[in-house]
């Protein structure tokens, strides 16, 4: 072969390793980051709700009853969040998306079957699924940001054993503030315009940074020694499992996936979501807005009813044994009834089916552990229980819940400390908060009306 041939066929050879390279970089130029996409959307959204505004602002948006006042707003319509709406049909909607439909939408891990929450993240920040290399370079984002300083790192390493994990969650929350961006931003004199610049960066190092403080609360707490490192290849609920010790139970993980997506967010209105919103609209970082979210779910009415489900079926196991009969577990249902107790884990205030979250993790266990003996008996009580509720006249909506079967999957992988079992709900629910928050300072802030009971007299007076 002559020379001059070669020649030609070298040229050729490098025209075509420069075109491929050229639409590699075109490609990769097109691959947006969340913050880049964000900063589309923000301006179109500003002028969608003042359109709104000019339309619909001043007529009225349904009755205000005075029992919801003093029912503490239950079903006041005084919220606007795009993130998420519960319809009383079809069960939570993320972004206009049902349950399962996120988890035939959202990108997978590699070997997978349940949705990453870096997806669901994107897409309750933006309504818009992502690609999966979106959501690989939102892990790897996360994964970078994931270090907590050395002071909160010694902060938890000194609280007692005793100290609940949920109060030194949001301990350590609450001192990550130190290095808030928007803080920082604020005392400079950021433009409002772009408050939410600053937002998103402490919403982002808020949530890379829970698996950190989680894994060594719980460490801490239950002795199960040092924390490992993050690892960068990996994905969130991966790292998050390794932190606790479950990484080598590649169902478990999967579980977490699961997990954290579908407890992210539920209305704008429940006492996490709100005490978020509420705390953020005085220009509190993210860091002290999402500590009053931990607070408000480590209550009872709220983040706790999983191990209120867990206690009550242990109880019932230990009473009528395993391989129960049906009779035995509808004499125990009724006998929880007739002491004027409430079957934990059924009914709902706005639910009228069964919860679309309950029926996730049915399925996952269905596929994962059909044998495993807590599961029948949830299986049972699914069966036995909405009957009953009917029948007694206890409920309106005698369908279980989410929490009416978490508790039981986790204590099937051995992560069994139910004190913990708030914390991993915080780390999730943080998703929906800083979603929220990053918009509340692109768009509004709260301030709602009150009255006193006085007031309330005299507005009705003389009136039928």
């Amino acid at each position: 072969m002559s020379s001059s041939i070669l020649r030609s066929i070298a040229r050729q050879s490098r025209s075509s390793a420069l075109a491929r390279s050229a639409r590699f970089a075109s490609t990769a130029a097109k691959q947006q980051t969340l913050k880049e996409r964000l900063a589309e959307l923000i301006p179109a959204e500003i002028e969608n709700v003042k359109a709104v505004r000019a339309e619909h602002g001043k007529k009225s948006f349904g009755p205000v009853l005075v029992d919801q006042l003093y029912g503490g707003m239950r079903g006041l319509p005084a919220l606007i969040w795009d993130g998420s709406v519960l319809d009383p049909d079809e069960g939570i909607r993320f972004r206009g998306k049902t349950i399962p439909e996120i988890q035939d939408l959202l990108p997978k891990a590699p070997g997978g079957s349940e949705p990453l929450p870096e997806g669901l993240f994107w897409l309750l920040v933006t309504g818009e699924v992502p690609t999966q290399a979106q959501v690989e370079a939102l892990s790897k984002d996360w994964a970078a940001r994931a270090a907590i300083p050395e002071f909160v790192e010694e902060l938890l390493d000194r609280c007692p054993p005793t100290l609940h994990p949920m109060s030194q969650f949001s301990l350590a929350v609450t001192a990550l503030n130190h290095d808030s961006t928007f803080a920082k931003a604020y005392q400079q004199g950021v433009s409002k315009k772009e408050y939410w610049g600053p937002a998103f960066e402490d919403c982002m190092d808020l949530i890379a940074k829970l698996p950190n403080i989680a894994g060594r609360i719980y460490r801490n707490v239950y002795g199960q020694g040092k924390v490992p490192a993050i690892d960068p290849t990996k994905d969130y609920s991966w790292n998050m499992a390794n932190l606790l010790g479950f990484a080598e139970k590649n169902d478990f993980v999967e579980l977490l996936r699961l997990y954290i997506t579908i407890h992210s967010d539920h209305e704008g209105g429940n006492v996490s979501a709100h005490a978020g919103k509420l705390v953020g609209s005085a220009l509190s970082d993210p860091f002290l807005a999402f500590a009053a979210s931990l607070n408000g779910l480590a209550g009872p009415l709220h983040g706790l009813a999983n191990q209120e489900v867990l206690l009550w079926l242990r109880k019932m196991q230990s009473k009528i044994g395993e391989n129960a009969t049906d009779e035995a577990v509808k004499e125990y249902v009724w006998s929880t009834l007739k002491n004027g107790q409430v079957v934990p884990g059924y009914g709902h205030a706005v639910l009228r089916k069964t919860d679309p979250r309950y029926s996730a993790q049915r399925e996952f266990a269905l596929k994962h552990l059909p044998n495993d003996p807590l599961f029948k008996l949830v299986a049972q009580v699914f069966n036995i229980v909405p009957g009953i509720l009917l029948e007694a006249g206890k409920a309106k909506n005698p369908w279980p819940n989410v929490d009416a079967h978490s508790g039981v999957l986790l204590t099937h992988y051995g992560l069994d400390q139910m004190n913990f079992y708030t914390v991993l709900f915080g780390v999730s629910r943080a998703f929906g908060v800083a979603a929220q928050l990053i918009w509340d300072r692109a768009l509004a802030l709260e301030r709602p009306k009150s009255y006193s009971t006085d007031a309330i007299k005299k507005i009705f007076a003389g009136k039928n």
